[in-house]
């Protein structure tokens, strides 16, 4: 993998598989091994006319630390039955606890044309978007007793691997495996971040990136219009409302306006 990274802004356009940071700056062409180094099933992996190729179910790209209390931002593609819309997952660990699922149905089939995914992550807010249109926001509550990912260097991950005890409608739909190969695609990966050693607990230039500035510190009016807007009509699911698993309402959904 490459450097690691404090707060950042990333964009990927993926294939199968957005940010506003109000604009996020724009992106430059770099070859993806500059950034990425294959860490497992190399014979898997394809690098052809720009297009960074995973051949191996579940699509994921996300953030993560290598601590036990680890931090984790995920982007994740679940399988679905043929013919269903796609389902985008997102997720966010802190300080080693998850469990914050929130999942949506794409309004268009992700197989068709590349779209871009992208995550904003400063010292305020983590926000996920699909095509600069924010799918979630995730506020730093700390004062709240929130645990917010703040204190560790992550670095990026980008996978494609078999969930079907889970991913497939809670595990009901099987991977058929004579479909296989399953290949994800990506292009144009780009990333504005803070570099820094694992054993870092700063950034030294905290508060001074474009991405701490104030216009970047939450979304704007048409911003929360939009995410109401996925909310609305395309969240299936959303660990704030699920009362099974939470008869406590968590003390983060009100303030990122989950509900």
């Amino acid at each position: 993998m490459g450097s690691s990274l404090w707060t950042l802004c990333i964009i990927l356009a993926s294939l199968a598989s957005a940010a506003f940071c109000a604009f996020p700056r724009r992106p430059v062409n770099v070859p993806f091994g500059r950034n990425y180094v294959p860490t497992w099933a190399f014979d898997h992996i394809k690098y052809f006319k720009g297009v960074l190729k995973f051949n191996f179910i579940l699509i994921s790209t996300l953030l993560s630390s290598q601590n036990a209390e680890h931090d984790e931002i995920d982007f994740e593609f679940l399988g679905n039955r043929t013919g269903q819309p796609y389902i985008l997952q997102t997720n966010v660990f802190t300080g080693g606890k998850g469990d914050r699922e929130q999942r949506i149905f794409l309004w268009f089939d992700p197989t068709k044309a590349y779209h871009r995914y992208s995550v904003l992550w400063n010292m305020y807010q983590i926000v996920f978007l699909v095509d600069n249109i924010p799918m979630r926001v995730f506020k730093n509550l700390n004062g709240l007793g929130v645990k917010f990912p703040f204190d560790q260097p992550m670095k990026v991950y980008n996978s494609l691997w078999n969930a079907d005890d889970w991913a497939t409608r809670g595990g009901l739909e099987k991977t058929d495996w004579s479909k296989a190969p399953f290949i994800a695609e990506y292009i144009g990966f780009h990333i504005d971040g803070c570099e820094a050693s694992v054993n870092a607990k700063f950034c030294a230039t905290q508060g001074k990136r474009w991405w701490d500035q104030a216009q970047y510190r939450d979304l704007d009016a048409s911003q929360w219009r939009w995410l109401r807007w996925v909310r609305r009509k395309y969240t299936i699911y959303n660990y704030c409302t699920d009362r099974s698993r939470y008869p406590q309402l968590p003390l983060e959904c009100r303030r990122n306006r989950d509900i």
